[in-house]
């Protein structure tokens, strides 16, 4: 082999090594169209990268688009998947309403349910859109024990959000604390259908389907 061939193979073995480190060295998306197509490439480090900056930037329609990455091959990309999900759902595209929207928020981290009730409503009031609102609003209808206006105020987000796992994810829990098996089987098992990262949602269905067969093996 000629001393030529030799620093081929040398540069060409230092370039198969150095393979993975540049494929995560590649920059960081910057723009909307640039996380979207992040999230179409073969290295995991590149769609996790997409996935974050639509959390930062991303829009309504861009939340739907990252219900696919809720299945990705990689643990990191489902995860922040669900994390930007969230993070675009609490984006009115009101700066006025999204201040709003955090002192709700600080409101309900505070235990001052009735006050993020009130805050939580105006912000229905002036953007009725704002599904991530009624979310709110219905979790803490549900904190308070007031089923049925937390169940209304679910209808309302799926109207507005048909992905929101969350919401589902709700529905079930008050099924179950009213004992309607079937109907929170039905809704938790929607949630997952969308998101089947929910440890507690699958728990809680298995434990659900499990009474239910009991239920039904006693009728036999």
């Amino acid at each position: 082999m000629t001393t030529l061939q030799t620093l081929r193979y040398l540069v060409f073995g230092v370039l198969c090594a150095l393979a993975p480190a540049l494929l995560q060295a590649q920059p960081a998306p910057r723009t909307r169209a640039q996380a979207l197509q992040a999230l179409t490439q073969p290295a995991p480090p590149t769609r996790l990268a997409g996935v974050q900056r639509l959390g930062e930037i991303g829009t309504m329609p861009d939340a739907d688009r990252l219900v696919a990455m809720l299945r990705d091959d990689d643990a990191k990309v489902r995860l922040y998947a669900s994390v930007s999900m969230w993070q675009i759902w609490s984006r009115s595209g009101d700066r006025a309403v999204d201040v709003m929207y955090q002192r709700g928020i600080d409101q309900m981290e505070a235990g001052d349910l009735p006050e993020a009730v009130a805050t939580f409503s105006a912000i229905i009031r002036r953007k009725p859109a704002f599904a991530e609102a009624w979310n709110k609003r219905a979790t803490l209808f549900y904190m308070m024990g007031l089923m049925e206006q937390s169940l209304q105020d679910c209808d309302q987000v799926i109207k507005r959000n048909r992905n929101h796992f969350g919401a589902l994810s709700g529905y079930g829990q008050i099924y179950l604390d009213q004992g309607d098996l079937a109907r929170a089987a039905t809704y938790f098992e929607r949630a997952l259908a969308i998101n089947p990262n929910l440890p507690g949602a699958a728990t809680l269905l298995l434990q659900i389907r499990e009474r239910l067969q009991a239920q039904r093996d006693k009728t036999v």
